[in-house]
């Protein structure tokens, strides 16, 4: 492979791909937390970056050197991201409900940003398989131009979730809970 324009077109599309998921997951956390600041968007937007450039990474590493394990594993993807995401999902479902009218929601904590930036980028791993040909140098710049998009997919997201949040105050965790909810079962029912 060489460095082209169609590399980098190729990079943000990929970007673009997997960063639809933690652009759902941003809203629903806009939406549990419509007074979060904007350090607080950028720390949440830069956690999904990085979990989202190392996936593939890690992947491409596994490519070229542990491929069998890599392969046994992929099978326990979609069981994994249903059971993080349905569990930060749930929590939050059950915490929107036994909210008390007026009671500020409870901001995601960085455990539990952590467990979404894996569940929904743990898919990511596999497209290590579609840059298998990229050098290292390449496999880098790829996993970056992937950072880029999904920060900026990520803001826009918390931004949407947070202005919606603000609209719909007390219940927007039990929205949030049931779109994560949402997309661990998604996730999990396209890999069928």
């Amino acid at each position: 492979m060489e460095w082209n324009v169609g590399f980098f077109i190729n990079s943000m599309l990929l970007g673009v791909g997997l960063a639809m998921d933690a652009f759902s997951v941003s809203m629903a956390n806009g939406l549990n937390e419509p007074g979060m600041r904007r350090k607080r968007m950028f720390g949440i937007a830069g956690v999904f970056a990085g979990f989202q450039a190392l996936m593939p990474l890690l992947g491409w590493v596994c490519v070229h050197t542990v491929l069998q394990l890599f392969e046994g594993f992929a099978v326990l993807i979609p069981w994994i991201a249903l059971g993080l995401l349905g569990y930060i999902g749930g929590k939050m479902l059950l915490e929107g409900l036994r909210h008390a009218p007026g009671e500020e929601s409870e901001a995601v904590s960085g455990g539990g940003l952590v467990l979404q930036g894996v569940a929904t980028s743990i898919d990511a791993l596999s497209v290590g398989f579609t840059i298998a040909e990229y050098g290292p140098l390449m496999a880098l710049a790829c996993a970056g131009i992937i950072a880029a998009v999904t920060f900026v997919i990520c803001t826009a997201g918390l931004v949407i979730g947070r202005r919606f949040g603000t609209h719909l105050a007390g219940k927007a965790s039990v929205l949030g809970g049931a779109i994560l909810i949402f997309i661990g079962v998604e996730i999990f029912i396209s890999s069928l």
